[in-house]
């Protein structure tokens, strides 16, 4: 994590500030709590903040704010973005299917590890999971904090359907496919949550900075899944 942080042009209407070299959830923390800090002063001309593992892409109208001002004004909040971060995230329970239909690669994730199916659902629903950042597809959670126990490689060949909600898992991380869509991942199970959906306010379920929880349901026939289209 960089003491000062550092700015980047990215073209004539956006800013790169970057906080870091590396993935980590002090850094990833400072990033989220420097969005709260822009969104609490209200600065004018911001037209959107997005924030990802290390840095933050501010994005504004160059009728009414510059880069130098911005710059100014971003790095003075740095310093109040570190008391920001140490607010109490929102924690999102996922309620999950592990295995059979829902969870086709749970085996080998099992096996891979030298673990059995119970076991690799009992670690994954026992850790809380930071949402470093959304991106891939319409509200995909990039989530941290996962065991080392389950590393597992993603698949040689990605599958070119993969069922909205399928909670998967690929090397360090694991996530959640809000929609339909190609995909590489190890699906261990699968959430009746929709993660997003276009017509609704805000259409993403969860935002970077919260946490999130999987938590174990059974496979009663009763969940009814994300829809297969992809919006």
């Amino acid at each position: 994590m960089y003491d000062e942080p550092k700015f980047l042009t990215a073209g004539d209407r956006a800013m790169v500030v970057e906080l870091g070299d590396s993935i980590s959830p002090e850094t990833n923390r400072r990033v989220h709590g420097l969005v709260r800090a822009i969104e609490d002063r209200g600065l004018p001309g911001i037209v959107d903040l997005v924030p990802t593992y290390r840095s933050l892409l501010v994005l504004y109208n160059p009728l009414l704010s510059s880069f130098d001002g911005l710059r100014e004004t971003v790095a003075s909040l740095d310093s109040e973005a570190a008391d920001a971060g140490k607010e109490e995230p929102n924690v999102v329970d996922v309620p999950t299917v592990y295995g059979g239909e829902h969870g086709p690669d749970l085996d080998f994730v099992a096996e891979h590890n030298g673990l059995s199916p119970d076991e690799v659902v009992e670690i994954h629903s026992g850790a809380d999971y930071p949402v470093y950042m959304l991106g891939f597809t319409p509200g995909f959670p990039y989530l941290g904090g996962m065991s080392e126990k389950l590393h597992t490689p993603r698949l040689a060949t990605p599958r070119t359907v993969t069922p909205g909600g399928s909670v998967g898992i690929a090397e360090a991380q694991t996530g959640v496919y809000p929609v339909q869509s190609p995909g590489g991942w190890r699906i261990i199970g699968r959430t009746p949550l929709a993660l997003f959906d276009p017509e609704r306010e805000p259409p993403s379920l969860l935002n970077a900075g919260d946490v999130v929880r999987f938590v174990p349901v059974p496979d009663d026939g009763s969940h009814q899944f994300p829809d297969a289209v992809s919006p």
